[in-house]
């Protein structure tokens, strides 16, 4: 007679398993804005990027726009979209900070978009412009501190169509991280699904770009 870790292995063994991402098959995007000057403090003067280059004074830049599920996302699609070349990369630096990003977030997102590369680097683009920094935030002078909620309250004043649900507000090290707007396929506002919420409670630190 088997044993029941035997017949437990058997069954884990028959089991189907979760069927991969596909591409193309998601509910809605995130629109991920990082805050440049964190992450050049965090982790990009460290490693050389050119995002971090002195005179650039970056301040919001596109993280990524990331197919979403209502609960959880999809990542490193297969597609038979051609991977775009260095050049089309390299022409995201403007809004990416570098093509090393735009080639990363095609790999792992962009393909589960289920557009061609071309298609897609055009959507993060008119996703970007449908959104208005706030010039307060994004043309700091001086490092400033501030709560979470004057994060929010800034990107609400200006984009008057989203709601509270539909941005989060991310940070790290005591720092802010990034700003994160949830749209749907047509880039409308819409609301995060609740995985998506992750609001930092209290101030952080707003380091000025350089």
């Amino acid at each position: 007679m088997r044993s029941l870790a035997t017949l437990a292995v058997l069954a884990l063994m028959a089991a189907p398993l979760h069927a991969a991402d596909k591409a193309g098959e998601f509910d809605y995007y995130v629109l991920s804005l990082s805050w440049s000057p964190s992450w050049c403090d965090l982790e990009g003067r460290a490693e050389n990027s050119d995002q971090c280059d002195a005179g650039r004074k970056l301040g919001f830049t596109v993280h990524g726009l990331w197919p979403q599920y209502e609960k959880g996302w999809p990542a490193d699609c297969r597609t038979n979209a051609r991977d775009p070349s260095r050049r089309e990369t390299r022409d995201m630096a403007d809004i990416m900070g570098s093509g090393g990003l735009a080639w990363y977030q095609w790999k792992k997102h962009g393909r589960c978009s289920g557009l061609t590369s071309r298609d897609y680097f055009a959507l993060v683009r008119k996703a970007t412009a449908r959104v208005h920094l706030p010039e307060v935030l994004n043309r700091l002078s001086r490092d400033v501190t501030l709560p979470s909620k004057v994060i929010e309250e800034a990107f609400l004043e200006t984009n008057p169509g989203m709601t509270r649900d539909g941005i989060t507000v991310t940070c790290r090290a005591k720092a802010l991280q990034e700003v994160r707007i949830c749209v749907t396929k047509d880039l409308e506002p819409r609301s995060c699904a609740p995985d998506a919420r992750r609001d930092c409670q209290g101030s952080f630190l707003m380091p000025a770009p350089e």
